[in-house]
């Protein structure tokens, strides 16, 4: 999500400086008194607007396709978790305990506490550490899902036969919104995703409690 921040930023300098001199050009072109009616051609300056562009185009060409075969790289990631998409629900698993599997639920109106969100909250949610790497495992046990969470820039499609993977990084502890985003049935709108980010030491804990269960 860091990258895709950067990578706006570094694009807007782009269109501000573009803005900047085109709309300068044009202020020079209209109040100026010292414009030729006799030139009909300049080699110079029409290699000169070809030329431009190009290096703009590169200028944010170059970033975006560093970005892009970035964003998918996994290399390093502490923490893994498999999301599988189901008919209208998701199932969450976790590795290094083999018995932290659940299902996670769109709580109905009718069951919402005070503050919750409706047709956004679950009943169980994915708990992931924040500071560290997390790798996530995505597939579907029927048909097309999509699983994503924008407040972390996180998008994949769940396809049934394959497992996707993508990286997620939290940079700050927090409850981050989503939802199913392909098309997959009557009740696509009511599978909503809710990943918490929390403190490592949290995360243990979470851990620990389905060992204890195993055990």
């Amino acid at each position: 999500m860091r990258g895709v921040v950067e990578l706006y930023d570094h694009a807007m300098c782009g269109c501000v400086l573009v803005g900047s001199i085109v709309g300068l050009m044009l202020v020079v072109v209209v109040y100026s008194r010292y414009i030729s009616l006799y030139v009909w051609q300049g080699h110079l300056l029409e290699v000169v607007w070809t030329v431009a562009p190009i290096v703009v185009l590169l200028f944010l060409a170059f970033p975006s396709l560093q970005l892009l075969y970035t964003m998918n790289e996994t290399v390093g990631s502490k923490v893994s978790l498999k999301v599988v998409g189901h008919q209208w629900y998701w199932s969450y698993e976790y590795d290094y305990c083999k018995n932290a599997v659940y299902d996670s639920y769109m709580i109905p109106v009718s069951g919402l506490g005070e503050g919750g969100f409706r047709s956004l909250d679950v009943d169980y949610r994915a708990v992931i550490p924040f500071g560290v790497g997390v790798r996530a495992l995505v597939t579907s046990a029927d048909v097309l899902h999509s699983w994503a969470v924008p407040g972390l820039g996180v998008k994949m499609d769940a396809v049934p036969g394959r497992l996707n993977q993508i990286p997620i990084f939290a940079s700050r502890p927090g409850v981050f919104y989503g939802q199913c985003s392909e098309l997959c049935g009557a009740q696509h709108s009511f599978m909503p995703v809710v990943l918490e980010a929390v403190n490592i030491e949290s995360y243990c804990k979470f851990i620990k409690y389905f060992d204890m269960l195993e055990g």
